[in-house]
């Protein structure tokens, strides 16, 4: 089997608390003109952060990263694998 490491990329990132609701929507504006309207949508009912993604809506808990990607597509992380993967600047 060959074993293949993780190329070092820089990606922007902002943990979703529950109450920053500001700085999530200011995160996730691309501009004038985003790829598929609006990136995300913020429930504050059930505290959770929807994410228009390339494979469809995926869901931000409380606790969770949402990644800005080397391509620039938003997407959720748990905690544990944003910590296992990522080092900060």
């Amino acid at each position: 089997m060959t074993k293949y490491r993780k190329k070092p990329g820089i990606i922007e990132a902002v943990q979703w608390n529950g109450n920053n609701v500001d700085e999530v929507l200011k995160f996730g504006d691309t501009g004038p003109q985003p790829l598929w309207g609006d990136d995300f949508k913020i429930h504050r009912a059930n505290q959770q952060v929807e994410i228009l993604t390339l494979e469809g809506v995926m869901k931000a808990n409380v606790g969770d990263w949402i990644i800005r990607d080397v391509e620039g597509e938003f997407y959720p992380c748990k905690p544990s694998i944003f910590a296992a993967t990522y080092e900060l600047l």
